[in-house]
Parts: C-alpha cells; sequence; structure tokens
C-alpha cells in the first residue's frame, strides 16, 4: 500500500515539483496542498509545527519581501507569528511533506524522503 503523504506546495517553487517528483519516485502517494490558495488555519499551522518540531520563526520565509518590509525587527509570540502566516501564506517555508506524525521542510528537496523511514 503506498504511503500518503501531504506537500504544503507551490506551483511555482523548483523545490516544491523536485519534492513531489521525489515523493513519486518513492511510490507515494501525494495529496497535494496548494497553500497559497487553500491556506492552512492557525490551528493547522500549529499541528504541522508540532510534527515539525519547530517554533513559528522556523518555518518563516526570512528572505521574502513582505517579511523584510514588515516583519522583519517584529518581536512576536508564537501565536502572534502562527496568525500572520495563516493571514500571509506567502510568509510560509515550503515545501513542507507531512506523513503520519512526522514533517519535515524539504530544502534541499531530498529531505522529503527522511519522513518515510
Amino acid at each position: 500500500m503506498a504511503k500518503k503523504v501531504s506537500l504544503f506546495y507551490n506551483p511555482r517553487c523548483s523545490k516544491c515539483r523536485e519534492a513531489l517528483d521525489i515523493l513519486g519516485e518513492q511510490g507515494c502517494e501525494v495529496e497535494v496542498i496548494e497553500y497559497l490558495k487553500d491556506t492552512p488555519t492557525e490551528k493547522e499551522l500549529k499541528e504541522v509545527l508540532k510534527k515539525l518540531g519547530l517554533k513559528p520563526q522556523d518555518l518563516l520565509r526570512k528572505k521574502e519581501s513582505l517579511f523584510v518590509e514588515k516583519y522583519k525587527d517584529k518581536k512576536l509570540t508564537d501565536d502572534q507569528w502562527i496568525k500572520v502566516m495563516s493571514e500571509n501564506p506567502i510568509l510560509i517555508e515550503r515545501p513542507v511533506a507531512i506523513y503520519g506524525n512526522r514533517a519535515v521542510i524539504g530544502r534541499p528537496a531530498e529531505r522529503v524522503v527522511e519522513i518515510l523511514r
């Protein structure tokens, strides 16, 4: 039976496309979540962060122009950062592969196979 993996995905991102290909090569059934269109809720982001074992700041795209212009020097709580990401999904690092109770940021894309072990 194929392993079902969810993938936070942006079709314009080469790392996302690469991660999708790698998971396909591993025989996984991939649920593609275009998170820019189907934005994760704050609750969903908290669950993903727990599976990643990361703080919200670790899931932020700190080189994204919106972050640099608006959030770079802000000191926010974890809940506030989660709200910011939910309201501005472009700030969520990608790709994120989720399998069962584990998740990993696919940077480099080859890291997505780590959750299958």
